[in-house]
């Protein structure tokens, strides 16, 4: 018998009078305790009162409030903690109404580190503390591009620790003019530290300033008679100057901008951010959105401008191509200074724009052309296979040795189409005889499946086995203890000659082999993701092999004990580094005499 008491409405007036200003996340919970959305704040009263005004931001966000019951709320002591506490519940949580963009952590910078002689380099990931960050930049080849210019015109160091601190002779990078040489003294600290701060002062977009400067610094040596250091300060004056000259379009200013478009087109919807930096243009980086109920292009840019720059430092002016209104709103939530938010007025910006929207449209096309392929390889597999349903996450096992040493299982995961390299999982497989691949392979899923038997992993709709009927059948044992045997399994044995398109598929339940046939769209799935496995296999077991077998041939020469053993990986950044370092490398070591050297020297090559 239902109930007959109507849940009563949500008394936003009541509710809001109770609410801290302090940091923290705010839950909006539906009918049966569903969570709808999770969000952050710096201030909690102010943001989740935005929710019940008159006016709402979009339709979106009105379907979403309509649906409240109760808004559960959680005060941190700052901003930071909410951002790791909001993106922890929208993982565990997936809110219908969360707009998501999974590759927003990955832009890359530019990184002077913190060292004596500060190092030039590409940097992904968390910051390490004292070192200088530039950007974010849009994609990899704006980093590299610029970091060349730099050498060209500064020449600072991007040589590894490792190598900068056991180099005995100048590199060829000091031969051919990109770096000064400061790992063998070839350049006095100051000097370099000079240059240091003038690229420092080049990537924070004071060019012109920089130009500048190198011009007045030119005209003095020359009025000393200094014409060698003159000519080397007009050399990179042109260089700056054919850099800003040669730019997408000309901004005739030294401005950091952000270019936001946000295109809807055939049901879907793309953000595109395009990076203008010291008047240079960067380049673009399209966005697309995920986990949403309703997502148009009004609602994904608000959702991608609080993601992004959340994380992300925010120019002195953003370009977007719809009503700034709701975008200024958002932005005074999140910084201290907004910045000017508009839309483009001049020629030059105007032009920004319309590359920014047309490499948005591209993108749709290239994303729906793409999902297409995907979708009509993942349906012939499912008619091959005679499954119900086309499999959305594949997962494929492959097992990698020499001659029993060093085993190292792979296991790769396919998911709706594509490959998703972040759960992907290496295991190193120990305690079985050598040689033994069913032992191994029984040894990878039953750690693999052991735990998604207890909840800890997802499920898989197909299983790929690199191997024949032996491993299958192992496999196929594992796969019944832990109790997922109904998941569909098939193993993938090479064909005559081990050539591609001859693979003959083998089923657990007996039945005979399946040859699909090179021009199969299936079997050219199964064999992409079955070489992707062995490919990641083989990489971790040459890794593991390489290791153990230095590591012993260290510990085998005779006067090397624990302690300079210690003391040689430490100098050299690992086993890697002993065995490319020069006898006098080796000699720099603490503990390692000459003759010493020579002998680690002879049993390393």
């Amino acid at each position: 018998m239902t109930d007959p008491t109507p849940t009563p409405a949500f008394d936003a007036k009541t509710f809001l009078r109770t609410l801290t200003e302090e940091p923290g996340v705010y839950r909006m919970i539906g009918a049966e305790d569903k969570v709808l959305y999770v969000g952050k704040a710096k201030n909690l009263k102010r943001r989740v009162s935005s929710y019940f005004q008159k006016t709402l931001s979009s339709p979106r966000i009105a379907m979403m409030v309509a649906q409240i019951q109760r808004v559960d709320i959680t005060a941190t002591r700052s901003e930071a903690e909410a951002l790791i506490l909001e993106n922890n519940l929208i993982k565990s949580l997936a809110p219908r109404y969360n707009i998501l963009f999974r590759d927003d952590k990955t832009y890359p910078y530019i990184e002077l580190s913190a060292d004596e002689f500060p190092r030039l380099a590409y940097h992904r990931g968390a910051f390490t503390k004292g070192a200088r960050y530039f950007g974010p930049f849009p994609n990899a080849w704006a980093v590299r591009e610029s970091i060349h210019l730099l050498q060209k015109t500064f020449q600072l160091r991007t040589c590894e620790n490792t190598v900068f601190q056991n180099r005995s002779r100048p590199c060829l990078l000091q031969q051919i003019k990109r770096c000064t040489g400061p790992c063998v003294g070839l350049i006095e600290k100051d000097d370099y530290a000079a240059d240091v701060k003038l690229a420092a002062r080049f990537l924070d977009g004071q060019a012109s300033e920089v130009i500048d400067d190198l011009t007045a610094k030119m005209q003095d040596a020359a009025e000393r008679l200094a014409f060698e250091q003159a000519a080397a300060c007009r050399d990179q004056v042109r260089v700056l100057q054919a850099v800003l000259h040669r730019q997408f379009v000309d901004s005739r200013k030294d401005e950091d901008v952000d270019i936001l478009a946000a295109v809807e087109e055939g049901g879907l919807t793309c953000v595109n951010i395009a990076m203008v930096r010291g008047g240079r243009h960067l380049g673009d980086r399209p966005q697309f959105p995920s986990g949403a109920a309703v997502s148009g292009a009004e609602d994904s840019l608000l959702a991608f401008v609080e993601q992004h720059y959340s994380q992300h430092p925010i120019p002195a002016r953003i370009l977007v191509n719809l009503a700034p209104e709701p975008l200024r709103e958002t932005l005074a939530e999140i910084a201290d200074q907004p910045p000017g938010v508009v839309q483009p007025r001049f020629a030059a910006e105007k032009a920004w724009m319309e590359m920014a929207e047309k490499n948005a449209r591209l993108a749709i096309q290239t994303r729906a052309r793409d999902t297409g392929r995907l979708e009509a390889r993942l349906d012939a597999l499912r008619e091959a296979l005679d499954l119900e349903e086309a499999p959305q996450r594949i997962e494929c096992f492959d097992i990698s040795h020499t001659m029993g040493e060093a085993t190292v299982a792979s296991c790769v995961v396919c998911e709706a189409g594509a490959m998703k390299n972040s759960e992907y999982r290496r295991y190193n497989i120990t305690g079985i005889t050598p040689g033994d691949d069913f032992a191994a392979m029984r040894q990878a899923l039953e750690r693999r499946y052991g735990k998604v038997a207890a909840g800890e992993g997802v499920c898989p709709d197909l299983i790929l086995i690199d191997g024949g009927k032996g491993q299958v059948s192992a496999a196929r044992a594992i796969l019944a203890e832990v109790g997922l045997e109904s998941v569909n399994m098939v193993g993938v044995a090479k064909g005559e000659g081990r050539k591609a398109g001859l693979e003959t598929l083998i089923f657990p339940d007996g039945r005979e082999g399946l040859a699909l046939g090179g021009e199969s769209a299936a079997l050219h799935l199964i064999v992409e993701i079955r070489d992707e496995a062995h490919r990641f296999a083989i990489t971790g077991h040459r890794a593991k092999r390489g290791k153990a077998r230095v590591g012993s041939k260290l510990e085998d020469i005779p006067g090397v004990g624990p302690s300079r053993r210690r003391n040689l990986l430490a100098a050299f950044g690992g086993l890697d580094g002993v065995r490319n370092a020069t006898v006098e490398d080796l000699c720099r070591v603490e503990g390692i005499n000459r003759k010493l050297a020579e002998q680690i020297h002879a049993a390393l090559h």
